[in-house]
Formats: C-alpha cells, sequence, structure tokens
C-alpha cells in the first residue's frame, strides 16, 4: 500500500480515490426506483467476455425485455461501441438499458441479475453495474483506477448510506471481492482502517 500527495490509494496493482473509503453510500430503491438503468446517455461498460456471457443468457431474459428492447437487439445485439470507443450494453432510445425491467411498484430492475438470483443463470450482471458508485478505467503499465462516481439520483443511497454508518467499499464488498479477489479485498480493508484510525 501506499499514498502520493495526492492522496491516491494503490493496493497491489489498483489506484483507489480515497472517497471510495471515507464516502457513504447504500442503494435505495425504495426512493431511486433504480434510475440508474435508464438516466445516462450510454449503456454500461462490457467486457467481449460479458457480452459472450449475455448472450448466452438471452434465451433466458427475453421475455422479461421489453418488445423495443427485443428490437434494439434484434439490430444490433446486445452491446455497441459508444462514443468513447467503449463496449457497452444496448440501449432504448438512447436512455433505457435493453435489460431492465419492473416490478410490481414500479421499481426498475435488471434481468439478468433477476434471472440468476432466481436461478436461471450462472451470470449475474457486467461488473460495471456491480461496483456502482464505483467506476473503473485501465491506465498503462497494468495499473486500474477506480473512482467514486457522484450522480444526483442517488442522493438516497448516499443519505441512508450515512445514516447506517456504510462506507461505499463495504456496501460493494461482494463486487470488488468478485473482481479482485479476497487477498486484495482484505488489503483494502486494512488500508481503509488505517486510514480511518489517523484521520
Amino acid at each position: 500500500m501506499s499514498t502520493n500527495k495526492l492522496h491516491i490509494i494503490q493496493v497491489g496493482d489498483v489506484l483507489i480515490s480515497p472517497d471510495i473509503i471515507t464516502e457513504h453510500f447504500c442503494c435505495d430503491l425504495d426512493h431511486c426506483k433504480g434510475q440508474c438503468c435508464v438516466e445516462g446517455d450510454a449503456g454500461a461498460p462490457v467486457t467481449l467476455d460479458e457480452i459472450a456471457a449475455i448472450e448466452d443468457t438471452l434465451d433466458t431474459v427475453w421475455n422479461d425485455m421489453s418488445a423495443t428492447a427485443q428490437a434494439v437487439v434484434d439490430k444490433q445485439g446486445v452491446a455497441y461501441t459508444d462514443r468513447d470507443g467503449e463496449l457497452v450494453t444496448s440501449i432504448v432510445n438512447g436512455k433505457d438499458c435493453v435489460f431492465t425491467c419492473y416490478d410490481g411498484n414500479g421499481c426498475c430492475l435488471c434481468s439478468l441479475e433477476r434471472a440468476h438470483r432466481n436461478g436461471k443463470s450462472s451470470f449475474m450482471k457486467p461488473i460495471s453495474c456491480a461496483l456502482y458508485p464505483i467506476r473503473e478505467k485501465q491506465f498503462p503499465g497494468g495499473l486500474t483506477g477506480l473512482n467514486y462516481d457522484r450522480w444526483s439520483v442517488c442522493k438516497p443511497a448516499v443519505e441512508k448510506g450515512r445514516q447506517l454508518g456504510l462506507p461505499v467499499y463495504r456496501f460493494l464488498q461482494g463486487p470488488l471481492t468478485r473482481r479482485f479477489g479476497e487477498e486484495w479485498y482484505r488489503e483494502l480493508c486494512e488500508v481503509a482502517q488505517a486510514i480511518i484510525e489517523n484521520s
């Protein structure tokens, strides 16, 4: 672990914004209704491996998708290259992810994640979705950067996280472990504890 003058924390080959340790967060679907799946101007970043996994799962979630979403996937596939040159999930009308679905209370859900939770698929959802509000960026030399993304639609999540005293990195223990491994996450927790004790 090391910290430079800009207070960027390094754990292994991962550079971490200190906000991920010091800020609080806990998704509050009762208030936000899952807006992160329907707001914005591009889909969720995906890897080639994730695209293949989504394509393998497509038949399972097809009936949970809207007719418009099905038409988009028929035309361009489950992903496309956005204006920044990144592979992202396909979207409907420049907005909704094609894999959005809704519960009886009007809350937006991910059909991929729902299929996984119901034991119908081994693929959960893109890691970029699972890691939110952390955004991942790749740097030369094999380094990965993790930044905390502030978005107005997530204000209820920030408030709930503060009420619970739940830091971002603790809220995202599962996705961070899935992405970087248990040993890496344990080291992150040790680093975070040292920062908290010295603050």
